[in-house]
């Protein structure tokens, strides 16, 4: 069979039988009618989220810039003032316990870390600091919690933890058995620290490092030991300049010669070997 011809508006010669050509055309003019309808709405200047939020930071930053220079300015969170105890943000003293620092080894699945944090919220002890990261060996993570316990607390959380399914290993240790880490920032008020110089000294000394100067503000990064990071704290404190202070969860790795988890893993293929 042959292929039945297509012909242009041009070709087909027989207007008055053929509508083809109307129905385009009425087609293209209600197309070109939607497309204006979508433009004047379009134009329409409506109040929405992000204009709003626009309009603020424009507004904020001609406030700014009307002082000077500076494009951040602190007129209340900016007060320096040295912790009191009692109060929040304070570093408080745990009288008669020690830091023991939990090490947990467990595969990775998703809730974990919630039926970890129920075993200390079940002993009613608090959780000073927690980091959770990838191990070296694949689909293992490890998790290094702190907390002030005595000892047979400690040996009972580690023992309720590792009898969780999913997690392969669970050992305590104090400051002594591990080697650990940490990392603080201090915002400090650049005035006080242009005006005092005992408090560059003491950065210097405690071989800190600055990391962000402005007009306002100066950042200060120091890592090491959970008890230099403090006395640094605690120095720079006493002089009234510190405006904000954070220190990451601690990091800490054993003095053994050998991973416990590969030894513990080893262990473990091989019981199945000989089963």
């Amino acid at each position: 069979m042959e292929k039945e011809k297509k012909y242009g508006a041009a070709e087909c010669g027989d207007c008055n039988t053929c509508a083809k050509c109307e129905d385009t055309l009425e087609q293209a003019s209600e197309m070109q009618g939607f497309n204006e309808a979508v433009r004047e709405a379009a134009a329409i200047d409506r109040n929405s989220f992000e204009k709003n939020l626009a309009r603020e930071r424009k507004a904020t930053l001609a406030h700014d810039t009307q002082k000077g220079s500076q494009h951040e300015t602190f007129t209340r969170n900016a007060v320096a003032r040295p912790s009191i105890a009692g109060h929040e943000g304070a570093l408080l003293d745990h009288d008669g316990l020690t830091l023991y620092t939990l090490i947990i080894y467990s595969e990775n699945y998703a809730g974990i870390l919630n039926q970890i944090t129920a075993v200390f919220t079940r002993r009613q002890v608090n959780i000073e600091s927690l980091n959770v990261c990838s191990s070296s060996t694949p689909g293992v993570h490890k998790y290094t919690i702190t907390c002030y316990c005595k000892q047979e607390m400690a040996e009972m959380l580690t023992k309720q933890i590792e009898k969780k399914i999913d997690v392969l290993q669970a050992n305590c240790f104090v400051d002594d058995e591990i080697f650990i880490l940490e990392t603080s920032l201090l915002k400090l008020s650049t005035p006080s620290v242009l005006a005092d110089q005992e408090i560059s000294r003491i950065v210097r000394r405690f071989d800190a490092r600055i990391v962000e100067v402005n007009p306002t503000y100066t950042i200060v990064e120091k890592t090491g030991i959970t008890a230099d990071v403090i006395e640094l704290f605690n120095q720079l404190d006493s002089l009234g300049c510190v405006l904000q202070f954070v220190r990451s969860g601690r990091i800490a790795i054993t003095k053994s010669c050998i991973e416990r988890l590969d030894q513990y893993i080893a262990q473990r293929e091989e019981d199945r070997e000989n089963a």
